[in-house]
Order: structure tokens, then C-alpha cells, then sequence
């Protein structure tokens, strides 16, 4: 009679004959298989992480961070230059315009000397029509008729020895008017007259106001 067949048993693994990674041996549970963690970079460099509070960049791309001594970059001189531009644009239009200023006050000046010293030379000589004529504005001729002017020149009785001697001389711009300030004395051996005249005009002057007055 046989004897009963004894249960399979498993043969253990022989010497140099170890399994196989991932395949347990037969009739053993099976091993489990757990890969390792990938490695640092293949230059031993450790990663590159974002410092704390900073997330990492959204193309993947390592951020830099440059040291902390290290001086911010220069700032472009392009909006420095453009400014500097500017102002010496304004600068240069100052300029001009204080040169037109000064050229436009300078002829009215001259043109306003000229005028006064050509008028009281008039009235002097007795050339009341000429004088009333060829200086006085209309505006000046509709408040003192020619024989209201005739008739106070005359009364000054101004002889050949009478000569002009004008004391100041003050001349205003504005927006091409051009206005003139005359005053100071008809000097004569025997007595003196005060005079004011007023010069208004923007190419031509005229004279917009006159008096004639003794002194004493």
C-alpha cells in the first residue's frame, strides 16, 4: 500500500540563483517593487528651488537672484537726454523772444525820441499847423481841434532861444502795441515849460496826449 503523497513543498532558492527583481520566487508571496528616487542633476549641481515666499517661474525656467552686493542696473540716460532737450528748447525760445522784446522796444524808443524832438522843435519855430498834423493821432485831433491847439502854443510865447531838453524817456510792448513815454522842460533864457507827451502806435507811432505847461 502507498503511502499518502506529501504536499508539494517549495525548493528553496540554490546559491547563485537568487530570483529575479520583481518575480518572488514559486509558492512565495510576491515581492513588492519600489523604484528609487530620482537622483540630483548628472552635474551633481542640487536643484534649483525658489527662495521662500517667491513661486517658482510658469515657464519652468530656473529663477536668478543676483547677489545681494551686486548694484542695481543702470538706468537708461534716453528720457535724461529727452528732457535736457526740452529745456533748452524752452530755453532757446526765452531767448528769442527776449531778443524780438528788446529789438521792437529799442526801435520804439529811438522812433520816440526822434518824434518828440521833431515836434517841439515844430511848435517853436511857430509850424502849429504842421506839428498838428503830422504827429497828432485822430483819436488826439477829435478832443483838441486845431485852433484850440494853435491857440495854447501860442500863448506859451516860445522864442528862438527855447530848446527841447527832455528828462525821461519810458517805452512799454504789449502783444506789438507799442506805447511812449515823454517828459521834461522847453528851456528857454527866460523861462521854462513843462511837457508830457505820449506816443501810442504798433509800426507808427502817434502822439495820444500832450501838455504844455509854464513852470512857477
Amino acid at each position: 500500500m502507498s503511502s499518502p503523497e506529501e504536499p508539494h513543498r517549495p525548493v528553496p532558492p540554490q546559491p547563485g540563483h537568487e530570483p529575479a527583481a520583481g518575480h518572488s520566487a514559486p509558492g512565495q508571496p510576491p515581492v513588492p517593487y519600489y523604484s528609487a528616487p530620482p537622483g540630483p542633476p548628472g552635474n551633481g549641481a542640487p536643484p534649483n528651488y525658489p527662495p521662500p515666499g517667491y513661486p517658482p517661474p510658469a515657464n519652468g525656467a530656473p529663477p536668478y537672484y543676483g547677489d545681494p552686493g551686486q548694484p542695481p542696473p543702470k538706468k537708461s540716460r534716453k528720457a535724461l537726454w529727452i528732457v535736457l532737450g526740452i529745456v533748452g528748447g524752452v530755453l532757446l525760445l526765452v531767448a528769442a523772444g527776449v531778443v524780438i522784446l528788446l529789438n521792437v522796444v529799442g526801435g520804439a524808443t529811438n522812433q520816440a525820441r526822434g518824434l518828440a524832438d521833431e515836434f517841439t522843435k515844430l511848435i517853436i519855430a511857430g509850424d502849429v499847423n504842421g506839428a498838428y498834423e503830422k504827429y497828432l493821432d485822430p483819436a488826439l485831433m477829435e478832443k483838441l481841434s486845431r485852433e484850440e491847439f494853435a491857440a495854447g502854443v501860442q500863448s506859451l510865447e516860445l522864442d528862438g532861444s527855447c530848446k527841447p531838453n527832455f528828462s525821461s524817456l519810458n517805452v512799454s510792448s504789449d502783444n506789438g502795441a507799442n506805447t511812449a513815454d515823454v517828459a521834461g522842460a522847453i528851456d528857454c533864457d527866460t523861462k521854462s515849460v513843462d511837457l508830457v507827451y505820449r506816443f501810442e502806435g504798433r509800426d507808427e507811432l502817434k502822439m495820444v496826449k500832450i501838455r504844455l505847461r509854464p513852470q512857477g
